[in-house]
């Protein structure tokens, strides 16, 4: 149990940091302290959802009996995923100080310049954010340990969204970094391109990058029309339960078993 808290304690708050010196050292990156913060939680929020997504997926696919059968992985990813959120109120924490003071941002003249005044004014904006935090720490996650594994699961499948929404901030990231103040002269260059022909035009690392954000959407997407086709269809071919009541009343299957009574 404590070795498995003590390894989500250093893997979450480890990757951070790591990803953090790369993006400031790596030639051709080399990041400003706030860039790469904030690209780093959010490559660690991206780990654990893909982790969580994954667990879920084996937890909730083993289980045949939802109420009662149990996944030893279930105690264990719970245990390993307590240190994340602990780390992520810091996390957020830091990106909500250095997003207060990125150059242009409508915010930064009046951004508080102690940390106990931005520690104050973070709770205060991102209340609901931290109480959700420490409410799964301190009595989701214990009340989970036990029954219903299965329900789990399937709670954990759901961060599997947490990733196209990061990668989607990512680019908006780095391409306001990257352009600048070319910005306006490059919306002026494609303003009077059709729609159809835009692919055609921007870079390939533009069509990746949309490419990699339609993806999980229109897979999901699909799933819910798949979802509703089915429900519409079996609805449609479902037999009548019940005949319908005569108009007056009475029944014919009464009516022919008077004469037999008699």
């Amino acid at each position: 149990m404590l070795s498995i808290l003590a390894a989500g304690s250093v893997f979450f708050p480890g990757l951070f940091l790591l990803s953090k010196q790369c993006l400031k050292h790596i030639p051709g990156l080399r990041w400003s302290e706030g860039d790469a913060v904030i690209v780093s939680a959010r490559l660690v929020s991206s780990v654990q959802a893909l982790m969580a997504s994954s667990a879920g997926y084996i937890i909730a696919s083993s289980c045949d009996d939802i109420i009662e059968d149990h996944h030893w992985l279930t105690s264990s990813y719970i245990l390993f995923a307590v240190p994340y959120f602990v780390y992520d109120i810091y996390a957020m924490f830091m990106c909500y100080w250095y997003k207060l003071r990125v150059k242009g941002h409508e915010e930064a003249a009046a951004a508080p310049q102690h940390v106990g005044t931005a520690l104050r004014s973070y709770l205060w904006r991102e209340f609901l954010m931290v109480l959700h935090h420490v409410v799964m720490v301190a009595v989701c996650f214990p009340v989970s340990v036990g029954r219903g594994d299965y329900f789990q699961g399937v709670m954990f499948m759901a961060e599997l969204s947490t990733p196209s929404v990061c990668l989607g901030k990512i680019l908006i990231q780095h391409s306001a970094t990257k352009a600048g103040p070319c910005s306006s002269k490059t919306s002026r260059k494609y303003a009077s391109i059709p729609f159809h022909l835009v692919p055609l035009r921007v870079s390939w690392q533009c069509n990746l990058g949309a490419a990699l954000l339609m993806a999980p959407q229109l897979y999901w997407f699909s799933l819910i029309c798949r979802g509703a086709l089915r429900l519409f269809t079996r609805s449609a071919r479902r037999p009548p339960t019940s005949s319908p009541s005569p108009a007056n009343g009475y029944s014919t299957r009464s009516v022919e078993a008077e004469p037999s009574a008699h």
